[in-house]
């Protein structure tokens, strides 16, 4: 069985941003992500748009061959862009404005009723659904009530843990991958990943598609963009090895 490796093209833009060039540019990086083997792209576009910004959106649709998920805020904003631009599947993620990077799970549990809105919107216009999550089976719960097509498990915990702790995080994750392959939903996971432990992720029967950035982009800054990518995908491959 092979996992789906998703890039987060994200931080690409960041390196743009942070001195107001055209380069480096993200819809390049994502094509270069493809032909290492890449399955698909993600971005993130933020209310703030501190990195990923609309057109970066709308020319990532028309040049990613593979399969664009668009990370994104539960907002009315959002979801006009989301039926605006089409991608193959819209993740809900929760957002502040004073984050660095997104800090834990959507609560679809507390606000069951307007993501099943949202995700009825985005199923109606042939957009997959998918609730960023914690590993929590009230959450896995309401985000069946809520109508996602796919959740993805927020691993952020599991990799700033150590020793012992690690360990009860990647049995948290494995029972909650369960869970959720049991109500019907395709499995991912993602937030912190490296080449060093997405292995024991990987691992997890029931994951299929992992979504990782920051570790990546942040290799190819080191080896480059391709080797980055080959690396990770390798990685994961010693992790479904062990399945």
């Amino acid at each position: 069985m092979s996992i789906r490796l998703h890039i987060n093209i994200d931080h690409v833009a960041t390196l743009r941003n942070a001195r107001g060039t055209i380069y480096p540019d993200p819809v390049f990086a994502a094509a270069l992500c493809e032909q290492a083997g890449a399955d698909g792209i993600t971005a993130h576009l933020r209310e703030d748009r501190r990195h990923i910004v609309d057109r970066d959106i709308e020319i990532l649709r028309e040049k990613v061959t593979t399969f664009l998920n668009l990370e994104m805020a539960a907002t009315d904003e959002m979801v006009e862009v989301a039926l605006r631009v089409r991608p193959d599947a819209a993740t809900l993620v929760p957002e502040r404005r004073e984050e660095r990077t997104t800090e834990g799970g959507l609560d679809v549990a507390g606000d069951v009723e307007r993501i099943k809105r949202v995700c009825g919107r985005l199923a109606g216009a042939g957009i997959k659904p998918s609730l960023f999550i914690a590993p929590d089976a009230a959450q896995i719960e309401a985000s069946r009530r809520a109508g996602a097509h796919q959740i993805e498990l927020h691993t952020g915990e599991y990799c700033d843990a150590r020793g012992s702790k690690k360990v009860e995080l990647l049995a948290v994750l494995a029972r909650s991958a369960k869970l959720a392959a049991d109500a019907g939903f395709e499995v991912a996971a993602g937030h912190g990943l490296t080449r060093h432990n997405v292995v024991e992720v990987a691992a997890i029967p029931q994951v299929v598609e992992l979504n990782i950035g920051h570790a990546v982009i942040a290799d190819a800054v080191m080896v480059g963009l391709d080797r980055a990518v080959r690396d990770m995908r390798a990685a994961i491959n010693r992790g479904i090895a062990l399945r």
